[in-house]
Parts: structure tokens; C-alpha cells; sequence
């Protein structure tokens, strides 16, 4: 498949992709916020400068968005046709990245939740309550994701 965009067309549409203050992740912040839950942001000398540092809690929230993280198996993952090769090496690549700043982490100590972009955009309520029993009921290190009609928060493989 041909790329629709020309190359300057495709470099703006790209360049305006955020890795910081995305809409999941302001949504996540205000909500911990109204509930008393205060954080740090983007701390950049821990391991993949998790989205929200709770160092009260020993606590980290890693927000994925679903393609960019490469939720395989989610409703809001689909690989591009074109240049497939090139993302699905980019994709593998941003995921063992993440799996590594994960394993970092928890062996320093930290627990550390990954909040998918499907489990906020497709149950909010169910993740709003998951998040907040996790942090406060010391929870061990989890995943909370959508997976087509359930909402899951299962132990982390790593």
C-alpha cells in the first residue's frame, strides 16, 4: 500500500504526536489528583522515566498508549500496512524497551502499574477504581488492560 501523504505532509502529522501530556495521561493525573493522590512526573533518573512517580506509595504508572506500546491482541492495535516491516521492528523494539524498564524497576523495588490506553478510553470507571485499589491496597506489580468485552488487571509478565 501507498502512502497517501508525501513525505513533509507525514513528518507534521508525526511531529505532532505527544510523549508527554497526552489525553489518557492528563485524564489519570487529574483523577489521582481529586483523590489525594500527589505524584511526580516523568522522572528522568528512573528507568523509562515512568508517566507518575507516587515515591509515598513505592509506586509507578506507566500509561501505554495501545499502538505505539503494541498492545497485541487489543481492538485498538492494528500494524500499518504500509511500511510494515518498518513499524513492526519499531513496535517490537518499543516493547522490550518497556519490558526492560519494568524489570529495572521492580527489582530497585518499585511497583509498577501499566495502564493502557483501551482499558481508560473503553471502561473508565472500572479503570478508575482498579487504579486506586491498587495504589492504596499495596498491590503487587500489575497490568490493567481491555481485552475485547472484559476489563482484567492481571499480574505483570515480565
Amino acid at each position: 500500500m501507498i502512502d497517501v501523504m508525501t513525505p513533509r505532509q507525514r513528518s507534521v502529522a508525526m511531529s505532532k504526536i505527544r510523549a508527554k501530556d497526552t489525553v489518557p495521561e492528563m485524564w489519570l493525573r487529574r483523577y489521582l489528583w481529586s483523590h489525594g493522590i500527589r505524584y511526580r512526573l516523568h522522572v528522568k533518573g528512573l528507568p523509562g522515566k515512568p508517566d507518575i512517580v507516587m515515591a509515598k506509595w513505592g509506586a509507578v504508572i506507566f500509561i501505554h498508549g495501545c499502538f505505539w506500546h503494541h498492545h497485541d491482541g487489543c481492538a485498538l492495535f492494528k500494524l500499518p500496512k504500509s511500511n510494515a516491516d518498518f513499524w513492526r521492528k519499531k513496535l517490537t523494539a518499543n516493547a522490550a524497551r518497556d519490558a526492560t524498564a519494568v524489570k529495572k524497576l521492580t527489582d530497585d523495588g518499585w511497583r509498577v502499574l501499566i495502564v493502557w490506553e483501551c482499558a481508560m478510553r473503553l471502561d473508565s470507571v472500572r479503570a478508575e477504581n482498579l487504579i486506586l485499589s491498587w495504589i492504596t491496597e499495596w498491590r503487587p506489580s500489575a497490568t490493567i488492560a481491555r481485552h475485547v468485552d472484559d476489563v482484567t488487571c492481571e499480574p505483570l509478565c515480565l
